[in-house]
């Protein structure tokens, strides 16, 4: 199963990530895609407001017939069959793209949650409300965020059109160009109402066009990032009975198997004295899924989620969120310090870019990870940051810096992991003579 389009037609391919400021229609636009609202949490629903990552698959087809672009493209949930009757013209729709999105919150306060989500992305819909000047503070501080995980390809939404005048929303495509320029972040500007669906086929068609396809490695060694972990069993079901916990995300590179032995770094930590101690957690994966879909493999690219064998009290409520799953053996090292070669954003829509001072405290973003940090020797260009959680991750591996400022954390800056100190992670013996067989 290793031809491109057959993969695609069960599992999504590509992450596109939804970001911009509070309110502008980006769980909209995902649903207007999707047909699936990310919106699902009791807070959510009653604030109408997106607090945690939000998800949602969706395929792209396209008409083989005499629909002409941009409307030849349709979009529909992941559980449609590959072709499918254009109700247009009659002719034939084909599957051309399987997209995974993953919706970020818009507050400031929820920076964090958003600054998580880019560690999947490969691309970003920027949502901007036609209906308010441009840029907006969370605006600013998305486009920061994609500048930092070096996220190429952008589509720059222009949402709510319908709620402006024509020349009100030439005026606002220029307030939008002035401000992309003020960044090393370009793309292509297109205007919708996803509210009532205008111009959702165009946006279609620059996804399908315009970003294109990642390169993946699915001969690599396996690296998933953790976003989401759940125990799925309902309150008063029998012992024998339960499932084991169930973990979301997606795979960087590699692929994962029905049957293969996992484990989970950092696994569960526990601080003694001045050092820590990281037992990671080791289980077998039962099932494999793309939404509804299931899988007996899993390749990089899209969201899936895999059952396991663990005791699901470690998945409830996404407590390992943050955390990298793969084979048995094979995944990055744990680091308790890192050296990091950092820059601090010059161009600040608020206060607190003055130098980092040793001693401060400031918080990390390192893949899915949060973790707060304590300054050690620090100059203008690299410092040690000692950090409060251990992470799994690699050297290379970029990172945000985020500062306390009137009592919320605020983007500041971001770097490069160059070096650091490692966690010798501790397992039960009979876990240790597997991993020497694997090696």
């Amino acid at each position: 199963m290793n031809d491109a389009l057959e993969i695609m037609k069960k599992q999504a391919t590509l992450n596109i990530g939804t970001i911009g400021h509070v309110a502008h229609g980006k769980s909209t636009i995902v649903k207007a895609i999707s047909g699936i609202s990310t919106i699902k949490f009791k807070a959510e629903l009653e604030r109408n407001i997106t607090i945690k990552l939000g998800y949602a698959n969706a395929k792209i087809y396209k008409c083989d017939s005499k629909c002409v672009r941009p409307n030849c493209y349709q979009s529909f949930g992941s559980s449609s069959p590959d072709r499918l009757s254009c109700k247009k013209c009659g002719g034939t729709l084909k599957l051309v793209r399987h997209v995974s999105f993953v919706d970020c919150p818009g507050h400031d306060v929820l920076m964090a949650t958003m600054l998580n989500g880019t560690a999947i992305m490969d691309a970003v819909l920027l949502l901007i409300a036609a209906n308010e000047p441009c840029p907006q503070p969370q605006t600013t501080e998305h486009l920061f965020a994609v500048e930092i995980m070096d996220l190429k390809k952008v589509l720059v939404v222009q949402n709510k059109i319908d709620l402006v005048s024509r020349e009100q929303a030439l005026e606002q495509h220029d307030q939008i160009q002035k401000f992309l320029k003020t960044s090393n972040v370009s793309g292509p500007v297109i205007p919708t109402a996803a509210q009532i669906g205008v111009n959702i086929p165009a946006l279609l068609d620059f996804i399908v066009n315009y970003i294109p396809e990642p390169v993946r490695d699915s001969t690599a060694r396996p690296k998933m990032i953790v976003i989401r972990s759940f125990d799925v069993n309902r309150p008063g079901t029998k012992v024998c009975e339960m499932s084991g916990g169930v973990i979301g995300g997606s795979l960087v590179t590699g692929m994962l198997r029905v049957g293969d032995k996992i484990e989970i770094r950092p696994g569960l930590v526990i601080r003694k004295g001045n050092r820590f101690v990281c037992r990671p957690f080791v289980s077998e994966i039962v099932s494999l899924k793309a939404e509804s879909i299931d899988l007996s493999e899993a390749y990089p690219g899209g969201l899936i989620g895999v059952g396991t064998t663990m005791d699901p009290s470690f998945c409830k409520a996404d407590k390992l969120v943050g955390q990298v799953m793969g084979k048995l053996g094979f995944l990055p090292s744990i680091f308790h310090k890192i050296t990091v070669e950092y820059s601090l954003f010059p161009k600040t829509t608020i206060q607190g870019s003055s130098k980092l001072k040793e001693g401060e405290h400031v918080l990390l973003n390192i893949g899915s990870t949060t973790t707060g940090s304590v300054i050690g020797r620090i100059n203008e260009t690299s410092g040690e940051f000692d950090l409060v959680k251990p992470a799994c991750c690699e050297i290379g591996e970029r990172i945000a810096i985020s500062r306390k400022i009137n009592n919320h954390w605020r983007l500041i800056g971001h770097g490069e992991i160059k070096d650091g100190t490692c966690i010798e992670p501790e397992y039960d013996a009979e876990i240790d003579d597997a991993q020497r067989k694997a090696d």
